[in-house]
């Protein structure tokens, strides 16, 4: 027989699952999945399980997919005791501008069934325009624009004023080991001007591998704070397989952009008041040497990017 064991990893552990390639289904994977999850095969997401790029279905043999020897499918899902009788959350409530301080309790929410298949109906829909190519083997660094990258509501002559310092010297030095996704919860036309403004569309030292707008997210509901809006990565992560849980780290000022994702997001400092601050300002500076420390671990969804200023290469001291 041609056997293989497959990893499949969900909430935060790995699953070893013996593969008859030769006569087993998609539906037989699922089924063994649930033996040891105990999710159930219709609220299984098998993010990085594609056949020709598409998602297979239920009758399709695990051969012809042919997964490669220690490949890990990453799973989301919930189990049916905590699946929720949620009502249903329109697409096009307007998003909530204010921060919110996301307590350790919400982020099972991530694999609450009816956020997932939102985030499913963004991977068939959602239509992502290429900029540059996408470099397998290479990490994924998720950007954050206002506040992040800019001041976007102090006023000033030139966009260089409201630039955060040492932007370009930052995406250089990610470049080297990071494709590079900008993510804002605006309009594309409005990412598209930032960027040409901040000369970051046509720098010669780094490429921008595609941007992402309002329109790919979702909107979420906690029980504490209400409905917010969310950048979930598994939008990314459907769309390609080589960006995965395990090599992308998405920046932002707020937390709330990465509830769906908390193990990869790093909440950066808010850059406000550029004419005061820019003087000062090295978070970028400092956030380039982290991205270089982590670049060779193989797993960086397992670091507490929260205590980032804490780590060297090797871990945390």
């Amino acid at each position: 027989m041609n056997m293989k064991s497959i990893t499949v990893k969900w909430n935060g552990k790995e699953y070893e699952i013996e593969v008859d390639e030769a006569v087993m289904t998609v539906k037989d994977f699922k089924d063994a999945i649930e033996k040891q999850t105990c999710v159930k095969p219709h609220r299984q997401k098998l993010l990085n399980l594609k056949l020709k790029g598409k998602t297979p279905d239920d009758d399709a043999k695990m051969g012809a997919i042919n997964l490669r020897p220690g490949t890990k499918i990453m799973m989301m899902g919930s189990l049916e005791a905590s699946v929720e009788e949620a009502q249903r959350i329109p697409d096009d409530l307007p998003p909530v501008i204010n921060d919110l301080d996301i307590e350790e309790e919400e982020v099972a929410i991530e694999n609450r069934s009816e956020y997932l298949q939102k985030v499913e109906k963004r991977v068939k829909e959602y239509e992502v325009k290429i900029l540059n190519e996408m470099r397998p083997g290479k990490k994924l660094l998720v950007l954050d624009i206002d506040y992040t990258l800019f001041d976007h509501r102090s006023t000033a002559e030139t966009g260089a004023e409201l630039m955060r310092p040492f932007l370009h010297e930052f995406l250089t030095s990610a470049y080297k080991n990071y494709d590079i996704v900008i993510w804002s919860a605006t309009s594309m036309k409005w990412i598209e001007e930032k960027m040409k403004l901040l000369g970051v569309s046509t720098h010669p030292d780094y490429r921008i591998a595609f941007y992402l707008d309002s329109l790919a997210m979702i909107t979420i509901e906690t029980q504490k704070y209400g409905v917010i809006e969310v950048k979930p990565l598994g939008v990314i992560w459907g769309k390609y397989e080589h960006y995965k849980q395990e090599n992308t780290i998405m920046f932002d000022d707020l937390r709330r952009n990465f509830l769906m994702n908390p193990q990869n997001g790093l909440k950066i400092r808010a850059f406000r008041q550029a004419h005061q601050n820019r003087a000062t300002d090295r978070e970028l500076l400092r956030l380039a040497s982290y991205l270089e420390d982590i670049a060779q671990v193989s797993d960086i969804s397992a670091l507490n990017h929260s205590k980032w200023e804490q780590y060297r290469k090797g871990g945390y001291y």
